[in-house]
This record gives structure tokens, sequence and C-alpha cells, in this order.
């Protein structure tokens, strides 16, 4: 999603497709090692090789930070990223996977004078188009004049 612009400039509809970002097995690691999750599941070749996966897969909590590192947020626009809804983790990201943010405005609510809540249907989806987050966020973002 783009996050670059006054509370005023969206519009309900609005759809926008993120640049891709390819995910390492350094990324998983360096992950494991922020959160402390160390979930053989991630890291372990041989643990990882007899689960439904056959391989070791991404966090979904990576994915889902991943993808927030592709939003384009503006400073002074972005006041604050306030919640997601019905998160669903639908596919596992696996290592080497190029994955791309598709978003949709689909509500707009004025809170303040200063702020405004978009909220954003957002998929997350890999180099074959699948799904592998769904998610409904909201993120306050500044009014015109309200910075």
């Amino acid at each position: 999603m783009r996050f670059d612009r006054p509370f005023e400039g969206y519009a309900v509809g609005e759809r926008h497709r993120s640049r891709g970002r390819t995910v390492t097995e350094a990324d998983i690691v360096q992950f494991a090692g922020v959160s402390g999750d160390f979930y053989p599941l991630h890291l372990d070749r041989e643990y990882a090789r007899q689960t439904r996966f056959g391989e070791r897969i991404a966090h979904g909590m990576l994915t889902l930070s991943a993808a927030t590192g592709l939003w384009v947020m503006e400073p002074g626009c972005v006041l604050a990223f306030y919640g997601i809804d019905a998160l669903r983790f639908v596919r596992p990201m696996k290592i080497g996977d190029t994955i791309y943010v598709e978003s949709e405005v689909k509500q707009l609510t004025e809170r303040s004078e200063e702020a405004g809540l978009v909220t954003v249907h957002q998929q997350i989806v890999n180099q074959r188009g699948e799904t592998v987050v769904d998610a409904i966020v909201h993120v306050l973002v500044a009014r015109e004049g309200g910075r």
C-alpha cells in the first residue's frame, strides 16, 4: 500500500501492488534471533523434511513483517499502525519465494481533525500469484492541515 499522502487523498476501491521481495535463509535465521522463535520447522532441515511442508518455511510473522516493509510510507503521513483484523496465514512462504503486497482500500473513517483511519484489505502473494497471507489492516493517517 502507499501511505504517502493525507487522509483526504484516499478513495475506497483504490488498489496498489508493491514491488517484490525475495525471502532468504538469512532472513529466517535473523528473524528467529530477533523474535526468539527457534521452532524447528523454520530452522531444522531434517525436522522440516518430515512435516507436511517437506522443507523449512518462513515464520508467519516474518512474512507479515516483510510485507509491511514493502509498504510505501511517507514520514508525517503515517501516524500509527492501528491494527490487523481477520489475519490468516493461508500458505507457507518458502526460502527463495518472492512476495508482493496487493492492497485495496475498503473503508475511510474520520477519527479527528488531525487523523483518519485507512482500512485496507491486504493480500500477500507469492511469485505464482498464490495468496500467502490475507488480512484487513488499519493505518492511522494524518489529515490535511492536521500534521
